[in-house]
């Protein structure tokens, strides 16, 4: 399991990224749904929610070639799943769209609880991201630091 995730608005829902993909629990665990259809890549280590929405969650899937695990198609792209039968969006407007081989770690993903909410992505490659609008537009944060181990966020 890469990072496992609960929503405190919705007692007993659990999200989680893991080798095979990304998956919800509603039971406290006891059964697990796949909701990874229509991800580009079923795996991926960063996971992060929308704290004002129990049915949204945001990833960023990774390409496992040759155990260097990258951004898909060399572009960063969060996916936003917006609940069952909704399914997932790819979100770029903001981020790197050509020559981005980019890393998420497991804490590379996180959110806030404000309304919307942000997210935050940090990489491999000392690049933050960061949205104020629920994964719809992106701005970066920081262009220069060292890799991004991981990524907390807070409202003060």
């Amino acid at each position: 399991m890469h990072k496992l995730l609960l929503h405190p608005a919705a007692p007993g829902r659990i999200y989680q990224q893991n080798h095979n993909g990304v998956f919800r629990s509603d039971d406290h665990g006891d059964t697990w749904n796949a909701i990874h259809m229509g991800l580009a890549s079923d795996y991926g280590f960063g996971l992060a929610l929308d704290l004002n929405d129990a049915d949204t969650c945001f990833t960023v899937p990774l390409v496992p070639s040759d155990y260097s695990f990258r951004a898909t198609d060399g572009s960063l792209r969060v996916f936003r799943w917006n609940g069952p039968g909704r399914g997932w969006k790819s979100h770029s407007r903001g981020l790197p769209a050509q020559g981005a081989y980019l890393n998420v770690l497991r804490e590379g993903m996180s959110h806030d609880s404000l309304r919307p909410c942000g997210v935050y992505v940090g990489t491999g490659t000392g690049q933050v991201y960061h949205s104020a609008d629920a994964g719809r537009s992106w701005r970066p944060l920081a262009l220069y630091l060292p890799p991004v181990l991981s990524v907390s966020a807070a409202v003060v």
